[in-house]
């Protein structure tokens, strides 16, 4: 039988941890309602020290006053107890040079398809699909030009009045099972094989693709300040959390193994 959770003697309750779980998806509920219980042992915690040191703060005019003020009490607990990081020139210039290929804007590519609309679960109109695109394909590779007018006599995709252009997309815009096909393509090569999706079955080719390019340190500067800035802190955070944990009774709960952050 697991152990109440308590602050301090402070009855950390069943109720309100359950209420906490939805904030906290996991894996089980065991480990969600291990996550809700930290995270509520934690606020308390930080509640009685703020009052221990006669902490005041203002409420902020917003639905449930109780609850706001203690998260402004909270606030303040923290701005007095961790040191405001400010991440200087030096050192978000060491982190971008060390990690160039996270800035970077976007691959765009420019594909056209034609689609075959099918559900996957129908097996004999799926089949029918991947026929009908097959032989598209094979009349493709005979006269590729035909693209656009055969796009808006057979495809069952708005974008068949476009001739099948989908315009610019980039990674995650599409479904997985269209991006595997589409990401290996040269641009205007035909996809020499139907693809098949949730959706239906495709038949594809890649008209442009624009390679992304390396950001400037200047244009993600600030980005990269804010990061740094909110990871010490967070370790600050933690750091300050250990020693309050250390100082008080803590029961039922770890404070230390938890899955997400301490301080939200």
């Amino acid at each position: 039988m697991n152990v109440q959770p308590t602050v301090n003697g402070v009855v950390i309750p069943d109720d309100a941890i359950a209420a906490e779980m939805q904030n906290h998806p996991a894996a089980s509920a065991e480990a969600a309602w291990a996550e809700a219980a930290r995270a509520l042992a934690v606020r308390e915690l930080l509640l009685q020290e703020a009052r221990r040191q006669g902490l005041e703060a203002p409420p902020t005019a917003d639905g449930d006053a109780r609850r706001t003020e203690e998260d402004a009490l909270i606030d303040r607990l923290l701005d007095s107890a961790v040191a405001l990081p400010v991440a200087d020139e030096e050192t978000c210039r060491r982190y971008y040079e060390r990690n160039r290929a996270r800035f970077r804007s976007p691959d765009l590519f420019e594909p056209a398809h034609i689609l075959f609309s099918a559900a996957p679960d129908d097996h004999s109109a799926y089949a029918a699909a991947v026929q009908a695109a097959e032989a598209l394909i094979a009349e493709l590779q005979r006269a590729p030009e035909r693209f656009p007018a055969l796009a808006k006599t057979h495809s069952a995709c708005p974008s068949a009045g476009v001739g099948g252009s989908l315009g610019q997309v980039g990674r995650g815009q599409t479904v997985p099972e269209f991006e595997t096909f589409l990401f290996a393509l040269e641009p205007g090569q035909l996809c020499p094989v139907p693809v098949k999706s949730r959706y239906g079955v495709h038949v594809l080719r890649l008209d442009r693709r624009i390679d992304g390019r390396e950001l400037p340190f200047a244009a993600v500067r600030e980005r990269i300040a804010e990061y740094l800035d909110e990871a010490v802190w967070r370790r600050g955070c933690a750091q300050y959390l250990q020693i309050l944990a250390d100082r008080n009774d803590i029961r039922g709960v770890d404070l230390a193994g938890g899955g997400t952050p301490l301080v939200q």
